[in-house]
């Protein structure tokens, strides 16, 4: 009976650590379920806290987030500071720790530029009140690079519960150089939680590094994800502004077939309306962007993508996978579009495609 009840024992045990074992491990190699209601289930057991990931977190990474410093802006004068820009100033260059700020509701009209070496930087707004952050630079004061509201060159930054906002006017097809950048991205290894992003022409400079896009917001007319970035978009709205005759979601730079750099939308919804939009052009000779288990409407163009340089049609890598929506018919597109198999798309539909199991972390409890 002793012994009955010995191997009960043991077996309990065993289950339990099989069982913590299967919570807390992080695997980049899981794939993005297929069913959308699966997904944050899916985030949760492969995305851990920081107490189940040590072991595979980069050791500046687990050293960083194992000592937490919140820092409070609030307009009306209540935190640490009043303006964002005042708070990040406040963070040294070389900063080793992870650094939140947290950022009280309202207007912060501010255009904010965190440096090279200010790593581990969050900002954290309130999800019930989520602050906005709002510039108008364009491309002819600054440049298109230059003209985001937000410009991030530091690593492993994350933004949560956050509105980003470039106000200058819709291009009119008179202004010289209207583009205008809400975000510019160029640190490896961001994320972006629940975030929004507002303007026009160039909206989101996804410009290089491995980044990471859950529950997002992002709108445009042109060009409005753009750069050579390796982005994961996960379960994110992707909004074509009625009102031009021709758009394009994408426009991504990759240069050569080696690098591993591309556009991923997986679970994401393309809205708008009118038939206007190309899910992406061939901006540099070897663009890749691909589409999976997305929601495509009639906002997208029967051609489906857009390459103005035929001599590039075998270089270029536009593909989809398994989308629905009246945007998703493929019987009309594009000749060089890719329309993946399962063995196609096994790369592109992990975290493993950006890495994460070195780095990428769930949004904080603030």
């Amino acid at each position: 009976m002793s012994q009955k009840l010995s191997n009960i024992a043991i077996e309990m045990v065993l289950v339990t650590i099989l069982l913590f074992v299967s919570i807390t491990h992080s695997d980049d190699n899981v794939p993005i379920p297929a069913d959308k209601s699966q997904l944050n289930s899916w985030f949760d057991s492969n995305v851990g806290q920081l107490s189940a990931r040590k072991a595979s977190l980069l050791p500046d990474v687990a050293s960083a987030e194992a000592n937490v410093k919140v820092i409070k802006v609030r307009a009306d004068g209540s935190g640490d500071f009043k303006t964002i820009n005042d708070a990040v100033k406040s963070i040294s260059i070389g900063n080793k720790n992870r650094v939140i700020v947290s950022i009280g509701p309202g207007n912060y009209t501010e255009k904010i530029k965190i440096e090279r070496y200010k790593d581990f930087i969050t900002f954290y707004g309130d999800p019930n009140n989520m602050p906005t952050v709002v510039y108008g630079d364009t491309a002819a004061k600054t440049g298109t690079m230059d003209s985001a509201t937000l410009i991030v060159e530091s690593d492993y930054f994350s933004a949560v519960n956050l509105k980003i906002k470039n106000s200058a006017p819709r291009p009119d097809g008179k202004t010289k150089d209207p583009m205008a950048a809400a975000l510019r991205i160029s640190g490896e290894f961001a994320s972006f939680y629940n975030c929004k992003f507002y303007g026009f022409q160039d909206t989101l400079c996804d410009d290089k590094g491995k980044h990471f896009f859950k529950d997002c917001y992002v709108e445009g007319t042109v060009d409005f994800v753009f750069g050579s970035g390796q982005s994961l978009y996960l379960n994110s709205e992707i909004h074509v502004i009625p009102g031009d005759r021709m758009t394009f979601i994408t426009a991504h730079a990759r240069t050569k077939a080696e690098e591993p750099n591309g556009y991923v939308f997986s679970h994401c919804t393309v809205t708008g309306s009118g038939g206007t939009a190309y899910l992406g052009r061939a901006w540099f000779n070897h663009s890749r962007v691909v589409f999976v288990n997305s929601d495509l409407s009639d906002v997208v163009r029967p051609e489906g993508w857009f390459n103005g340089d035929p001599r590039h049609d075998k270089n270029i890598y536009f593909g989809e996978y398994n989308n629905k929506g009246a945007g998703s018919n493929l019987a009309k597109r594009a000749a060089f579009t890719k329309k993946l198999s399962d063995a196609d798309v096994k790369p592109f539909i992990s975290l493993a495609y950006i890495q994460a199991s070195k780095w990428l972390l769930p949004p904080p409890k603030v």
